[in-house]
């Protein structure tokens, strides 16, 4: 029986490598938090969380002549969510995170469609939130053209959320799923050129958010910019955004900018220093000049602790973030992370304070044969302000604000 099995399996294998090339890889990801002030100040009586979850990834890709083929299927346990023998996953958290077609149109030109991550430059306003157990994708269809140092991607997306195949007859077309920013539709251009020591890219960005009768539209507009030359290097951010925001609210004047340096001193050391400015609500009631980073990887910026644009801050005073790094390669695999970030607000508050704090970030990450190993700690110094901005008084609350992390990342590649 084993050896019929054996046969069996490997005359598939020849016949998909026949007419295709077919991939098995896999990750898991079990990460242990100790959060006390992560994502929020805690108060001094309250207890700090720990708890360990952990991310499982199946992938399957093909590709062939005509189209690429790749479906990720993925799972995010937190420990101890079920109770022994249950039957089923309490939580629901299975899923299809990835499944998309990428055809191929011509030698330059291809059309990608299904669900997918959708990733830009340094991830400001479109990124895969990787740091998130379940990450972000998007149900999206992009048609993709590249020429030589040129790349031009359109994409574009109707999302419905009927329960039932024949529903959208009888329901009509009413988007139901609200929060974070979740889209009716969707439809932007990207547009990006690389030259020797420079790159630049266009986004034209609109979404539709559905309100009770109607459909609310936001336009995202910027450009990111990198130069590289030798040991230095530079990058910006210019983005704007206009129109109507989830509850009809009128946009005025958001914007975000962004100016990073970094210097490679050493082949073991690199340093850092940056700015990021984001619009706050200055605006009559009805209005908001606040911008939102909308579907950008949140957490790589301003301050890992995320107090920041993580499922918060969306409609308040901004944010001015002024930042350091040093990253240090240690040899034999191993770096380490230095980053202090000083935070105010774009806006003042209503007691006319702006200043909100200091944030020190470490990461060290170590790599063995096969897996990595990231260990995390990360120390809010809260201001007066970031007191009155969280909604928690100063002597009511702990001495200390952090939060420390440790992860372990698996990623096999069985085929």
């Amino acid at each position: 029986m084993k050896i019929k099995f054996t046969l069996l399996t490997a005359l598939l294998l020849i016949t998909i490598t026949a007419t295709g090339q077919f991939s098995l890889s896999g990750e898991l990801r079990p990460r242990t938090e100790y959060r006390s002030g992560f994502g929020n100040l805690i108060a001094d009586d309250a207890e700090p969380g720990f708890g360990i979850s952990t991310r499982a990834r199946l992938n399957f890709g093909y590709k062939s002549e005509g189209y690429n083929l790749f479906v990720s299927l993925q799972d995010v346990m937190v420990w101890g969510e079920n109770r022994q023998i249950l039957p089923f996953d309490q939580n629901n958290s299975f899923a299809v995170f990835e499944a998309w077609a990428d055809i191929k149109l011509g030698e330059r030109t291809s059309a990608k469609l299904g669900r997918q991550s959708i990733v830009y430059d340094d991830q400001r306003i479109f990124g895969g939130l990787d740091w998130a157990q379940q990450g972000r994708n998007h149900d999206a269809a992009i048609l993709k053209h590249k020429k030589g140092s040129f790349l031009f991607d359109l994409g574009l997306a109707f999302n419905q959320d009927y329960s039932h195949p024949t529903g959208f007859i009888s329901a009509g077309n009413n988007y139901n799923t609200t929060g974070f920013f979740s889209y009716k539709t969707m439809q932007y251009a990207y547009l990006k050129n690389n030259w020797d020591s420079f790159s630049g890219s266009l986004l034209l960005l609109n979404n539709g958010f559905q309100e009770v009768e109607d459909v609310s539209y936001l336009q995202t507009i910027g450009t990111h910019l990198n130069y590289k030359k030798d040991a230095f290097g530079a990058a910006a951010n210019l983005f704007l955004q206009t129109g109507k925001r989830q509850g009809e609210v009128d946009i005025k004047g958001a914007y975000l900018a962004s100016l990073d340096f970094t210097y490679k001193a050493t082949d073991k050391t690199t340093f850092g220093i940056g700015a990021e400015i984001i619009s706050g609500n200055d605006a009559d009631a009805g209005e908001t000049g606040a911008f939102f980073p909308l579907y950008g990887t949140n957490h790589k910026f301003n301050g890992f602790m995320d107090y920041f644009y993580v499922g918060n801050h969306a409609n308040s005073i901004g944010l001015f973030d002024i930042h350091a790094s040093a990253n240090f390669n240690l040899g034999k695999g191993s770096s380490l992370l230095v980053k202090a970030l000083n935070f105010s607000g774009e806006q003042e508050l209503p007691s006319g304070e702006k200043s909100l704090g200091t944030e020190i970030d470490l990461v060290y990450a170590k790599t063995f044969k096969g897996y990595t190993l990231k260990l995390g700690y990360s120390q809010m110094f809260a201001s007066d302000g970031m007191y009155e901005l969280k909604g928690l008084d100063k002597s009511l609350a702990a001495n200390g604000q952090n939060w420390a992390w440790a992860m372990l990342v698996f990623k096999p590649k069985f085929l």
